[in-house]
């Protein structure tokens, strides 16, 4: 079983090569692109199916692109933080404009309780008095007294990020991606005729092969104002709702949180905005003048346990169930999928129905 570098550095077989599998990816979202891109690595000759008209056009179009792999702990099951910690290397390798700030937690004072027992459930911070937050971030200078700073966390700018992995894909690794094009059943749909192996990345889509699979609606809002300046993200915590907050730059911020059980992609809802507008304001006053530049909402794939999951039903390997953590955790299961379909590797940690056994 190959490490993340050695996977990175090294090729079963020369790319495009006659005797080089052929693999076709569905879906082009971050689990499709960074699937492409772990068996591309491998020397595979892939091509990618996907049912919009460019790559990143689903639930990751929605996404904060938070690498927060300490600050999930707080939350999350331990192997989300391992995987992270994979994943975020991976895109700072791997694609440009990844800032490596750090990221802040805040409460306000009444919810201090908060704060301490988030930093209980989790590691690697450091406590911030006022002052320090006010240099680390100084348009917050004198509205908190404490906070956590996560100094090895990191951002990107989803959007971006999957142009420039859909762009390395075909320069470098002569990926072909076919758009407009929904695959109904991997074994037999034409779109995967010929293919060795069938790498299904659809998402909620998947739910006609995963029946277990459920859909976890997620609501964002773009905010734009010069009147305040932010280097890393934010998190702030709410008693309804925790928000984060991202800087995008030029002035703008991508506002998000919510985590509902409903299927039904649509708008965001009024409660949602103003929840999520109510807790920013409590950030910042400025920005309750800031312009809402968009408004959007998805629905993300999650599996009962909220954790992601590899199956392998014949020649089709399923890479799904990211919950809200797509970016954070796709690299690193694309790896193990290269790894399960080329050389008969097994990850229990996402593989095993019952995590317990490990």
């Amino acid at each position: 079983m190959t490490s993340p570098e050695q996977a990175h550095d090294s090729a079963t077989t020369a790319p495009g090569a006659a005797n080089a599998p052929r693999v076709t990816v569905v879906g082009a979202g971050v689990a499709g692109l960074t699937c492409a891109h772990a068996f591309a690595l491998r020397g595979a000759r892939v091509t990618i199916v996907e049912r919009n008209q460019g790559t990143g056009q689903g639930c990751s179009w929605f996404a904060g692109g938070m690498l927060a792999p300490w600050c999930e702990r707080e939350s999350a099951e331990p192997l989300v933080a391992e995987l992270g910690f994979e994943s975020l290397e991976y895109w700072r390798r791997e694609v440009p404009d990844v800032p490596r700030e750090g990221s802040l937690v805040l409460a306000p004072p009444r919810d201090l309780p908060d704060l301490r027992r988030f930093a209980r459930r989790t590691e690697a911070f450091e406590w911030l008095d006022g002052p320090a937050l006010a240099a680390l971030e100084p348009d917050l200078a004198g509205r908190f007294d404490q906070g956590l700073f996560f100094p090895t966390e990191a951002h990107l700018e989803p959007r971006k990020a999957l142009a420039a992995l859909t762009g390395k894909l075909v320069a470098e690794h002569g990926v072909e991606i076919r758009f407009g094009c929904s695959v109904v059943d991997d074994e037999s749909d034409p779109a995967t005729d010929g293919a060795d192996i069938v790498v299904d990345c659809r998402g909620l889509s998947a739910r006609d092969r995963l029946a277990d699979l459920r859909g976890v609606k997620g609501e964002m809002l773009v905010l734009f104002t010069r009147e305040i300046a932010l280097k890393r993200p934010v998190r702030m915590l709410h008693p309804r709702i925790p928000v984060y907050v991202v800087p995008r730059g030029d002035g703008h911020f991508m506002i998000g949180a919510t985590s509902i059980e409903n299927d039904q992609r649509g708008r965001v809802t009024g409660r949602s905005m103003l929840e999520l507008l109510s807790a920013v304001y409590q950030l910042h006053p400025a920005f309750g003048e800031a312009e809402i530049v968009e408004i959007g909402a998805d629905v993300r794939p999650a599996f009962p346990d909220n954790l992601p999951r590899i199956r392998k039903r014949g020649r089709t390997i399923f890479v799904n169930g990211f919950y809200r953590h797509g970016f954070l955790a796709a690299p690193a299961l694309a790896r193990r999928a290269a790894e399960v379909a080329l050389d008969g590797a097994y990850f229990p940690e996402v593989m095993d129905e019952d995590r317990r056994e490990w």
